[in-house]
């Protein structure tokens, strides 16, 4: 594969992505694939080991991918100036992400965090399998999401999912979802769009595809929101990334520390 575009196999002619676009889009392409490989497979038929290695494999390609294409080679370097808010905004979407899961809501308001979990988290109507009354907060004995807890895989593995989930994924998922797709619904020439030009239909058409890439789909439209505003606002991918990058990175310290490993 040549690291500026993606072509046909066996052709020489037009890629089928420009080189800008390939640096946005294959390595989100590529996790979003291993995701779907591993939940298309019988939940039996997939060791629970897998799921770990699987992950900090997926975590490694695609930052690798990441790193060869370097997208950011079309973007101003980051504005240090902006680092205040970004922080802010990716402390408020943790908050807001983790606030209603938390024993403290289900102690106080056990009804509404029910009502949360049956209608605000994929898929509508349906408690997730990782909230189950009898055992809430802790997940049901043998719960996937138990795989990467340290006592399962081990402190290396547990880490490297808190790793992947801050510092690989939500890069990548910011150059795709705000560096190039919204961008590239407002027009194909995305590279032209500025950043802080906005159209609304474009830009809910992202934030819709974003919320609903989380099972938490409503907290995903919330954060999709905050990001997208975060760049527009700023005009510097970098400033939504760091802000996404804080939001996963506190999660992720939020889940090994109190153990709730449902959100992952």
């Amino acid at each position: 594969m040549d690291a500026a575009s993606v072509s046909p196999p066996g052709s020489s002619g037009r890629p089928l992505l420009p080189r800008e676009a390939a640096a946005h889009v294959v390595p989100f392409l590529l996790w979003v694939l291993v995701v779907g490989v591993l939940g298309l497979l019988p939940e039996r038929l997939v060791p629970r080991l897998l799921l770990p290695w699987s992950y900090a494999l997926k975590s490694v390609l695609c930052a690798g991918l990441f790193l060869w294409y370097r997208p950011w080679q079309w973007y101003p370097a980051c504005r240090w100036r902006n680092l205040p808010l970004a922080l802010l905004a990716g402390v408020a979407v943790a908050v807001l992400w983790i606030l209603p899961e938390t024993p403290w809501a289900h102690a106080a308001f056990p009804a509404l965090q029910e009502f949360y979990h049956r209608w605000l988290i994929l898929w509508p109507g349906a408690l997730p399998d990782y909230f189950h009354p009898e055992f809430y907060p802790a997940l049901p004995p043998e719960h996937p999401s138990l795989a990467y807890s340290p006592g399962e895989c081990g402190w290396g593995l547990t880490l490297a999912k808190l790793a992947g989930s801050a510092f690989v994924i939500a890069v990548i998922e910011e150059f795709f979802f705000r560096g190039f797709l919204y961008r590239w619904l407002c027009r194909h020439d995305f590279l032209k769009q500025p950043l802080t030009a906005l159209e609304w239909q474009p830009f809910l058409t992202m934030l819709l595809l974003f919320g609903f890439e989380h099972d938490r789909w409503l907290a995903g439209l919330v954060a999709g929101a905050v990001y997208g505003w975060l760049m527009l606002r700023t005009g510097d991918l970098w400033s939504a990334a760091i802000a996404h990058v804080t939001t996963n990175l506190l999660l992720g310290g939020y889940v090994v520390l109190s153990g709730q490993y449902g959100f992952w």
